[in-house]
């Protein structure tokens, strides 16, 4: 089996977490929490808080921001549900906006749902129908793109809106060229989400962490992941805090991904352009392109069928793959369609119902050879019968 996305331990893994298990300290304390919090620090040039998971770091910003049960916080729809449901922790409404063809959230449509659906008073942005405050966005930088953070970040000005960036997909990524150049995901809005899950671009087994450009605030992230300590030895608790902090462990896994990070995102990119010239002229599909003014980890690569040519669904075609030995996936079911959210708030939403029921994401994982990918794109063509259907 050729797999979609596998952890890739080829430096000082087991070298550092053997020394973490060697000193006892493989719980939430420890060096390699520190050290892994500086050399974030020093990667994104923001304060970084490492932490239990992306999740916990998307839940932690929202509450740290005041986001509280009545709001309003626009969402995308097209994203892993793990997005979305912290604006639930914390008892607000997700209002679900649609993507633009990078599949991140659309800020054309985010700035007609604010004209059009509500009133801003100078101060707070309420939407008509429920009287509610919208107070924030969250941004998720899908597969490695980037949203327009130039155009999102102008509409959150105008209208007092916080911005959650979740970079859980996109360490590394950052923009060309623009306002934001040099500016790597995660810390351009208040806060931003890392993910080290098992299947991200780098790994700690699981952990995150959360980004911001004010120390302040990162500090009191800290304090609360850490249960909201005043005075650790006679346990004083000033706030209700959260148990999410990141294992010493998890930590040493993780300080020797981040030697790796470069060359991983470097992997990732020359891996992509195999990809692009494998499969051009292909008229059953093509490769979502990035956008022209990044530097991406091309976490994932996304293959768009043409349903005309292919019009199978997309679940046969990964069936099939599967049985050849190839790994693949659908992109996510919309979260505005799903039982817990078919309530709420979509807006318009069209291109995000187009692109889920046309992608499969593609083996890419870091240590994935010349010859796999080749098998893989061979495979591939067999599976969705060019010849018979898609000529």
């Amino acid at each position: 089996m050729i797999p979609l996305s596998v952890p890739n331990f080829e430096g000082n893994e087991l070298k550092y977490a053997s020394d973490a298990v060697g000193q006892g300290w493989v719980s939430t304390g420890g060096a390699y929490v520190s050290r892994m919090e500086d050399m974030l620090s020093e990667y994104t040039s923001s304060y970084a808080v490492a932490c239990q998971s992306g999740t916990s770091a998307l839940h932690m910003a929202l509450y740290d921001l005041g986001i509280k049960y009545g709001d309003m916080v626009l969402v995308p729809t097209l994203t892993f549900i793990a997005a979305v449901n912290p604006v639930t922790y914390v008892g607000a409404e997700p209002v679900f906006m649609d993507c633009d063809d990078s599949l991140c959230i659309d800020p054309a449509k985010i700035d007609e749902f604010c004209m059009t659906e509500c009133k801003y008073d100078g101060q707070n942005l309420v939407h008509t129908k429920s009287g509610k405050k919208v107070k924030a966005i969250i941004v998720v930088h899908v597969f490695g793109n980037l949203a327009d953070m130039e155009k999102i970040m102008d509409i959150a000005d105008r209208y007092n809106l916080s911005v959650v960036e979740d970079a859980t997909e996109a360490l590394g990524s950052r923009f060309e060229y623009g306002r934001y150049k040099g500016r790597i995901a995660g810390t351009i809005g208040d806060y931003g989400a890392l993910s080290f899950n098992g299947n991200k671009i780098i790994t700690t087994g699981g952990g995150g962490a959360v980004l911001s450009k004010d120390k302040d605030r990162a500090m009191h992230i800290k304090y609360l992941s850490t249960q909201a300590k005043d005075d650790p030895h006679f346990y004083i608790h000033n706030e209700i805090g959260f148990n999410y902090r990141m294992t010493n462990v998890q930590a040493a896994i993780g300080c020797a991904q981040m030697e790796e990070l470069e060359e991983f995102i470097s992997r990732k990119n020359k891996n992509h352009q195999i990809y692009l010239e494998l499969l051009e002229g292909a008229d059953f599909g093509y490769i979502l392109p990035f956008r022209d003014n990044i530097r991406s980890n091309k976490w994932f690569y996304s293959l768009v069928i043409n349903r005309v040519k292919c019009p199978l669904d997309i679940k046969t075609y990964i069936d099939d793959l599967s049985k050849e030995g190839i790994e693949t996936r659908p992109i996510w079911g919309l979260i505005g369609e799903q039982k817990p959210y078919q309530k709420c708030v979509s807006y318009k939403i069209e291109k995000a119902k187009y692109y889920s029921e046309r992608i499969i994401n593609l083996p890419c994982s870091t240590n994935i050879t010349k010859d796999q990918i080749e098998e893989t794109v061979g495979k591939m063509k067999k599976c969705l019968k060019i010849a018979e259907n898609c000529q």
